[in-house]
């Protein structure tokens, strides 16, 4: 079980840089800006945030996956690497030019006619974090996760206290320091996050300019064609993906009807499923330490086997996550400010949709291993349409309701079309049998907390914390790891 350990320690210390920031931006941001700004403002947020997601996506076009993928197989990393950096730094460039060109025409097709300027803020945060994706991941494949963990926790320190002065500081004292009256506009209002974001991304890059500078300007022709030929499937899976994790936030707005509010609803929506946020931190976590593992053990012969065994004890985690947010939902639904409670219908269903999505992560080992990324961009454009079709179909119909079910029916049709596949390929031998029961008794244990709700709050909170701290020993006794733990820490203690 030394691999566990191995990749529960990364996890543990890429969680310090990826989801300690992204927590930090939860617990701290999302709060503010709902307590700040109204409903559709903070649409204007989730939207715009919503098209920045897919575009990175776009401007990465799976060079991240693809630079791990041949750091592994080549014998000059470092060529690798340069020819990596250049293509990405060149593809940024030319995006931040042609959207600060035709900032007018762009803000006209995604109705922003009056904020032309918001096109050129998000084009150079997109296209920066882009090229940094790169270094990053060079970071991660030297294992230099504390590194890479302290540049990403100063990112959010930044953004998060540049909201802070704009939006508390700035706001309180414009008319009173004749400083702050020369630095903020009060017009400016919600684009101040993006202007903090903004200034956050170009200190990024500063900070990484050690690994930038450290390169040798070469570039392989040759392998670029190959890595882009690996990569182009995973771009349509990226691309696909973005589809399936954002385009509910972008279609709410054209097809709910205008006397609706639409970008009120695109709020209240996007806010609720920020509930969800454990869940997505937990997935988030898991990736950036999973992939180069998965790689770099897919040589050794029980490969097959850990892969199996991570998969049980992701969902096991998965579902903890799930029962614990939606036991307590009373509490955590004070995340959000109370003007937006009316959608938490939606967080039981947005939660098992990413836990679906964390499962189809997993089992998208066989087709990158494999070289069949093509199989995983057929997946992903699979959920993609299903997620379009029944966005269409369902918001008209069932408003933003609709948006998380879509979500819920694509995870799950992209996480089974993954299984069944993929035995084909690169059968791994899960653990369906006790999977499945952990997956009935989390289940369960929700319909009873149901049930359960018209009783005093002191009792439903005690009724919950028994059946969730049941379904903890549960688990700690049937994977053995109640007596295993003993066994390390007191056992050999005492020999």
């Amino acid at each position: 079980m030394s691999f566990i350990k191995q990749l529960a320690g990364q996890t543990f210390i890429y969680g310090l840089g990826t989801i300690l920031p992204r927590v930090l931006n939860y617990l701290l941001l999302t709060p503010f800006y709902t307590r700040i700004f109204q409903q559709a403002q903070y649409g204007v947020i989730t939207e715009l945030y919503a098209y920045s997601a897919f575009l990175l996506v776009l401007l990465t076009y799976g060079m991240e996956t693809g630079f791990f993928r041949f750091n592994e197989s080549e014998k000059n990393k470092e060529i690798v690497y340069s020819t990596s950096l250049i293509t990405l730094f060149t593809t940024s460039v030319v995006f931040i030019i042609f959207s600060s060109f035709f900032s007018h025409e762009l803000a006209d097709i995604i109705r922003y006619n009056s904020h032309s300027e918001y096109i050129i803020w998000f084009a150079i945060i997109i296209g920066s974090d882009a090229f940094t994706s790169i270094p990053f991941a060079k970071l991660r494949a030297e294992n230099k996760a504390l590194k890479f963990s302290i540049i990403k926790i100063i990112n959010v320190t930044i953004n998060i206290s540049l909201n802070i002065f704009f939006f508390i500081i700035c706001k309180d004292y414009y008319d009173k320091v004749p400083f702050i009256a020369k630095i903020y506009n009060p017009e400016i209002g919600v684009g101040y996050a993006f202007i903090s974001n903004l200034i956050s991304s170009v200190v990024t890059i500063i900070l990484l300019l050690p690994e930038i500078k450290s390169i040798k300007f070469r570039y392989d022709y040759a392998l670029i064609k190959r890595m882009l030929k690996y990569s182009f499937p995973l771009l349509i899976v990226g691309m696909a993906g973005m589809i399936n994790d954002v385009a509910d936030k972008i279609f709410i707005k054209y097809l709910i009807d205008p006397s609706l509010n639409p970008m009120k609803i695109v709020g209240i929506y996007g806010a609720n499923y920020k509930l969800a946020v454990l869940m997505t931190l937990f997935i988030q976590m898991f990736r950036y330490a999973a992939e180069p593992f998965f790689f770099a053990k897919s040589k050794e012969k029980n490969s097959k086997q850990m892969y199996a065994v991570v998969m049980k004890y992701f969902i096991i985690i998965g579902l903890f996550i799930f029962l614990g947010v939606m036991l307590f939902i009373d509490i955590v639904k004070y995340f959000i400010d109370v003007k937006f409670h009316e959608g938490l219908m939606i967080v039981p269903i947005v939660l098992a949709a990413n836990l679906f999505l964390g499962i189809y992560y997993n089992l998208s080992v066989w087709y990158k291993l494999t070289n069949n990324t093509k199989y995983g961009a057929f997946i992903s454009i699979t959920g993609a349409i299903i997620t379009i079709v029944l966005n269409f179909i369902l918001i008209p119909k069932i408003g933003y309701v609709g948006s998380a079910w879509a979500t819920f029916i694509c995870y799950f049709s992209m996480m089974s079309l993954s299984y069944f596949v993929g035995k084909k390929f690169f059968y791994i031998q899960y653990d369906i049998k006790n999977i499945l029961l952990y997956a009935g008794i989390a289940l369960l244990i929700y319909i009873l907390v149901q049930i359960n709700r018209n009783q005093e709050l002191i009792n439903i909170y005690l009724f919950n914390s028994i059946l969730l701290f049941g379904y903890i020993l549960f688990a700690l006794k049937k994977e053995h790891l109640y007596q295993k733990f003993l066994y390390q820490k007191f056992w050999i203690r005492s020999t």
